[in-house]
């Protein structure tokens, strides 16, 4: 059982439960996004597991007609075992995603797996279209090119900030220069494309930054929220915008929870604020 507090961040440690917050959701406006957690398996069973875990969820969603998407971390379906483990593993998921047109976000993890990650991505994409997205994060400095590269691709992308610790000589490791890089990372996407444009951040500037390219530009996005964080500003943007709240759950709650509150210091400000009320 989940405790106090961190059950505002999470939505229960099975799939019921984390189908009943997308039906609460749903009936606000806001849709969801289901994270089982899990990352880092060496082994290709806990991967295995896990990849069948999604395809049910996934069917488990379409029979309870609830429009949810899943997010599913790399090393969570064996890209720690292999290559070919995590891009096996994926296709089943995405295959099932595509027959029950439904969705499915690739998760960006340390910088280590970036270019597996959007090659999948990439290649999905083109088989599945706008079955699939990936997260692009901004505190890279690759993310430029990256973004430049994925632009023609049918699939969606979520823009966020980045929560790893990465080394200075591939990232931006002042919040200042984060942020700029992350509104100019929207103004490329927001002027380039008219559909497929996630914006996963609490920030209200960064919100209120994309609301108005999406007016200039007649763009289609998506913003992006964890469960638990400024929820009330979730439900108030949704009268007017289209609001997904990333959902996780699953039985390593505990790590997920701390390592939130850890990554940044925004991250616990968030958490106490939000555990607050306030």
């Amino acid at each position: 059982m989940i405790p106090p507090i961190a059950d505002n961040f999470v939505a229960g440690e099975t799939a019921p439960e984390a189908i009943e917050r997308a039906l609460e959701l749903d009936g606000r406006g806001v849709g969801t996004i289901l994270n089982l957690l899990g990352e880092h398996y060496e082994r290709p069973g806990p991967a295995a597991e896990d990849r069948d875990a999604y395809v049910r969820v996934i069917e488990d969603l379409d029979d309870a007609g609830v429009e949810a998407c899943v997010s599913i971390k790399p090393s969570q379906l064996g890209l720690d075992v292999d290559e070919s483990t995590f891009r096996s593993n994926l296709d089943a998921v995405a295959e099932t995603a595509a027959e029950r047109d439904a969705f499915v976000w690739i998760d960006m993890e340390d910088h280590e797996t970036t270019d597996a990650t959007l090659d999948a991505f990439e290649d999905l994409a083109r088989e599945h279209e706008w079955c699939v997205g990936v997260c692009l994060q901004a505190n890279l400095k690759r993310t430029r090119k990256d973004l430049a590269r994925l632009i023609d691709v049918p699939g969606k992308f979520r823009l966020v900030k980045g929560a790893y610790d990465e080394p200075e000589d591939i990232a931006y490791t002042r919040k200042s220069r984060v942020d700029e890089e992350y509104r100019e990372l929207l103004r490329y996407a927001f002027a380039n494309r008219n559909r497929g444009v996630g914006v996963g951040s609490h920030d209200p500037a960064m919100i209120e930054h994309a609301s108005a390219l999406a007016a200039e530009h007649g763009t289609d996005f998506e913003i992006q929220m964890l469960m638990g964080v400024r929820e009330s500003a979730q439900f108030d943007l949704a009268a007017d915008h289209t609001v997904y709240q990333y959902v996780p759950y699953g039985d390593r709650w505990l790590s997920y929870f701390y390592r939130r509150a850890a990554e940044r210091r925004e991250n616990a400000l968030f958490a106490m604020r939000a555990a607050l009320g306030v």
